[in-house]
């Protein structure tokens, strides 16, 4: 448990940076392409080099998945037929190769699901230390990410480099893919990627406080979802899977902030007719006050 929370904090915080540029670039699709890519190599790396070989399978076939689909965008092609193309070659490569084991199912459940509660201690380091180059990649290409996002044209005729802003980013989503696939799986990923920060675009406006409420978000959903499962598994005797369990928290918990957004919108209309109506009262009582003669004097 504590070395399933080390990395779900780990993890947390990457993914909920990451997640802010993912949600302003408006990248959730190549995402999840993403995340479908990063399969055949865990699947590769499962074969040639059984748990320990899953992070460098992994991270060689996102790596060049994020290459691809930038030299495809890069090209004219678009975006999201790139996408559908290298997200169905990939995972149907992974599927032939898991299937070439002798224990199919037991192998593609963990490698789809991932086995948040049976990491080793010697996988925490390689788990952390991918997370960390993705953190680095960001942010030391904060300030042009953040300029490309909000107005490209701009930031192309400011002379920043695209090719290079692009490819690390999706880099920098590749790597939080492969991170978090060993712990939650490669079809749950999304959740940590990309929720934390949808759900900072709805509690907040301000830019830079996308990051810390993103983080913050993702930190508290992991462990009350590694806290929900403990108590379920082992309080109630309900078996369910640690890393389902921490991705089911962080949808729920947007779910309610959501509620909670479209609630405050809602009753926003009504305050600001409400401040309407007291600004015209207001104005008539000094127009009927003018024309009485009536007032202070100042």
């Amino acid at each position: 448990m504590a070395r399933a929370l080390v990395v779900l904090l780990v993890l947390a915080v990457v993914a909920g940076f990451v997640g802010v540029l993912v949600n302003l670039r408006g990248l959730e699709f190549i995402s999840d392409g993403l995340t479908h890519a990063v399969f055949p190599g865990l699947a590769i790396g499962f074969a040639l080099g059984g748990f320990g070989g899953l992070i460098p399978g992994a991270a060689v076939a996102a790596l060049i998945a994020a290459l691809l689909l930038t030299m495809l965008a890069r090209a004219g092609v678009a975006s999201d037929s790139a996408i559908a193309i290298v997200l169905t070659a990939t995972f149907s490569v992974g599927v032939i190769v898991v299937s070439r084991g002798n224990d199919y199912a037991g192998e593609l459940e963990a490698l789809l699901f991932g086995r948040l509660l049976t990491i080793t201690p010697e996988e925490v380091v390689p788990i952390v230390a991918v997370a960390l180059v993705a953190l680095v990649t960001v942010a030391v290409t904060l300030k042009q990410q953040l300029f490309r996002a909000f107005d490209p044209v701009g930031s192309r005729a400011a002379g920043a480099p695209d090719l290079g802003l692009d490819l690390a980013l999706n880099a920098a989503i590749a790597l939080v893919v492969v991170a978090a696939s060993t712990a939650i799986g490669s079809l749950l990923v999304l959740a940590l990627l990309i929720v934390p920060g949808a759900t900072a675009r709805l509690l907040s406006n301000r830019l830079f406080a996308l990051f810390p409420i993103a983080i913050g978000f993702a930190a508290l959903c992991a462990w009350l979802g590694l806290a929900s499962g403990f108590a379920l598994s082992v309080g109630a005797g309900i078996d369910v899977p640690g890393g389902a369990t921490v991705a089911g928290v962080f949808v729920a918990a947007y779910v309610l902030v959501l509620l909670g957004f479209l609630l405050v919108r809602r009753l926003r209309p009504a305050d600001a007719a409400a401040r309407r109506v007291t600004a015209a009262g207001a104005e008539r009582a000094a127009s009927v006050t003018s024309s009485t003669g009536v007032g202070t004097a100042g």
